[in-house]
């Protein structure tokens, strides 16, 4: 006579599949930081309103090593506005999602945002976008030891509590699709 546990799991009713209907997902955090992204911002041009790359200027020094201060200019190939940015000071990384965001250099409305009921989800180019939507998308998060430095401060570590919830994974998954569409359009 077998055990009921040993009838069980020769049940064919019984798959690993059917236990678990979503293979498991794993994120492990790039202990990316928001300046990591910066490199290349996609912006709404001022003259057209169509997508326009706030980019480091050629050949510019970064002053002090500092990659957030180098000189950046703002191209649009849609109209041919082309603007430079030289100032060393009134730099500040988007904070927050109250309000829709804007880059650092020119205050411009970043392109691939999108607002949801919670707040305002953003990124500055598809590299953070895609970034988002791995971390949303895994079933497991996997970041470094709280103890270990600079943990706190990556980008996945400072996302709003709303995006990292797992109730409102299929939520922000749409959002990020919906900002995926605009690119295409």
């Amino acid at each position: 006579m077998t055990s009921p546990t040993t009838a069980r799991s020769r049940d064919p009713r019984t798959t690993a599949r059917s236990r678990h209907p979503r293979a498991t997902i794993r994120f492990r955090d790039p202990r990316a930081t928001p300046y990591d992204f910066i490199r290349l911002i996609v912006v709404r041009c001022p003259g057209c309103a169509k997508a326009a790359h706030v980019v480091p200027v050629p050949g510019a020094p970064e002053p002090g090593g500092r990659v957030l201060f180098q000189a950046r200019r703002l191209v649009c190939r849609g109209c041919g506005l082309s603007r430079t940015w030289e100032s060393r000071q009134n730099v500040g990384l988007t904070r927050g999602t109250a309000r829709p965001a804007t880059d650092p250099y020119f205050g411009l409305p970043l392109w691939l945002q999108v607002e949801t009921r919670h707040g305002w989800l953003w990124a500055y180019n598809l590299e953070h976008l895609d970034l988002i939507h791995r971390f949303v998308g895994a079933s497991l998060r996997e970041r470094a030891p709280w103890y270990d430095i600079g943990a706190a401060t990556t980008l996945v570590a400072r996302l709003p509590v709303w995006i990292k919830r797992a109730k409102n994974r299929e939520e922000v998954l749409r959002a990020v699709g919906r900002i995926h569409t605009s690119l295409i359009e």
